[in-house]
């Protein structure tokens, strides 16, 4: 073969690979437009149920860039709901799975057509996202822990393990939805242990330090956290701050006590992320949220920080011990 025809036949092999290449990349991405669409609203460093999430998705067949396209979205703070919510329907997704009432809020305000899908939602009731557990109506439904259960129980398991404890501070945060009538249900709940109760409320990052300094000067004896995105994801800097003005507490969130805290009372995330799967599923098959009975959690968690009790001087009773589901040493 002579030169000449030697780089004919080179132009024209790589012209059809590019060919096909390009070929390739265009069904590609024809395809991905094509595929299922779930939106996820997230708080960066927040709990790591999006794993979970997936997991359970892959389990019913649903394989993220195989047949189904998930469109993560991150909040820096919870300002920027919002505008992330107003994207995923802009990117006309399929479903929005917006874990607690802190992103269905968002999420809500934007679309009333698109389904949405919670997990560890507080109370979805008694704030107005669902019309019944049965029967939710409209375009909302998905899992709940009922804070409004919940709460009470755990301040009640902190009271036994800080049996000294007079005067226990709330901390609570104005922008949850779910958090108003929790508070109801922890202030009846105070009553019936005989304690004080005062409320801290803590929308920001910012609010912490000042938090822990009023429950200083307010002489608490513990504190008690509602959980809430902001909580669970500055759960480093919550354990830190317990530390320094020797505050034993209760968390809702096991996260927070692997970060640190003394104690925690909560739903199975995990379990609550991988069974939001199901309703994601559901959907995308042509089930209606509205027809889509809301479950409740069925497995709940004492979580124990020996480490940290042990550096505030606690001597954690026997009895709350034994009940204790996770002892971290």
């Amino acid at each position: 073969m002579s030169d000449m025809r030697r780089r004919e036949f080179t132009a024209l092999v790589g012209g059809v690979s590019l060919l096909l290449a390009v070929k390739v990349r265009r069904a590609r991405a024809q395809q991905s437009i094509n595929l299922p669409r779930i939106g996820f609203l997230g708080l960066a460093g927040e709990f790591g149920g999006g794993e979970a999430l997936r997991v359970g998705l892959r389990d019913l067949g649903h394989v993220e860039g195989a047949n189904v396209v998930i469109e993560w979205r991150w909040a820096e703070k919870i300002d920027q709901l919002p505008e992330l919510a107003a994207e995923l329907v802009r990117r006309k997704v399929n479903v929005i799975f917006a874990p607690s009432s802190t992103f269905v809020e968002a999420a809500r305000r934007v679309t009333t057509t698109i389904p949405i899908v919670f997990a560890v939602h507080a109370d979805p009731v008694g704030i107005g996202h669902v019309a019944s557990l049965a029967r939710p109506g409209g375009n909302i439904t998905g899992l709940t822990m009922l804070l409004t259960d919940l709460a009470p129980k755990g301040l009640e398991i902190l009271k036994e393990a800080v049996p000294r404890a007079r005067r226990i501070g709330v901390l609570w945060n104005p922008t949850t939805p779910s958090h108003p009538p929790a508070l109801k249900a922890v202030e009846t709940g105070g009553e019936k242990l005989g304690v004080q109760l005062f409320m801290v409320p803590t929308a920001t990052v910012e609010d912490f330090d000042g938090a822990f300094s009023t429950m200083t000067q307010e002489r608490g004896d513990a504190f008690f956290v509602l959980a809430s995105p902001i909580t669970v994801a500055q759960r480093t800097l919550l354990a830190e701050l317990a530390l320094k003005h020797r505050l034993p507490g209760m968390f809702g969130i096991k996260d927070n006590v692997e970060a640190g805290g003394l104690m925690s009372y909560a739903a199975d995330l995990n379990d609550l992320y991988r069974r939001a799967a199901v309703y994601i599923d559901k959907i995308l098959k042509g089930a209606k949220p509205a027809d889509l009975p809301v479950e409740q959690a069925s497995k709940y968690q004492l979580a124990i920080n020996l480490k940290t009790a042990k550096a505030l001087g606690l001597d954690m009773p026997a009895t709350v011990l034994a009940r204790a589901d996770e002892v971290i040493e």
